[in-house]
């Protein structure tokens, strides 16, 4: 059997590694996510209502890029737990917005804490410098869209 040759490709490839890496750090994650009542789409939910200082159901559900649906159930289990608040619009009575409450922001910032102590955990074979090196990267390869990145890059690589 002939193989095929493979041009321009470096020689090592990364997605298994990452795949690998995402894996522990998303089980890890878990664990002490779940102690705290938290999964990880109601992390990313809170997260990103502290961020905007609060959010209209319907721009939570395009940020978060779910089905209005799927955000309403989303925001029922954390307004039963207290960690956020659903009100009508004063602009829009047809609209809800959405706000973390204090104890949703208390038990966002124990996660937090909580999840630094997982990526300590699982990126400790990396010094301080690579760690930051690491997030510049992954931060620079995952801030392009799909097509822009394709656009820019070698006919080989898309």
């Amino acid at each position: 059997m002939t193989s095929l040759p493979v041009l321009n490709q470096p020689p090592h490839r990364c997605g298994a590694l990452l795949d690998h890496l995402s894996r522990r750090m998303r089980l890890r994650s878990e664990s002490v996510l779940a102690p705290l009542g938290l999964r990880p789409r109601h992390l990313i939910a809170l997260t990103v209502l502290r961020d905007l200082g609060g959010s209209s159901q319907q721009d939570l559900a395009k940020t978060l890029q779910m089905d209005g649906t799927n955000v309403v159930g989303l925001l029922n289990d954390l307004e039963t737990e207290n960690l956020i608040e659903r009100r009508r619009s004063t602009v829009d009575r047809r609209r809800h917005v959405v706000e973390l409450t204090g104890v949703g922001a208390k038990l966002l910032a124990r996660a937090e804490f909580a999840l630094a102590a997982v990526e300590d955990e699982v990126l400790c074979g990396l010094s301080g410098g690579q760690r930051e090196q690491l997030y510049e990267l992954l931060h620079q390869a995952t801030s392009k869209t799909e097509v822009e990145a394709c656009t820019e890059a070698a006919p080989p690589t898309c």
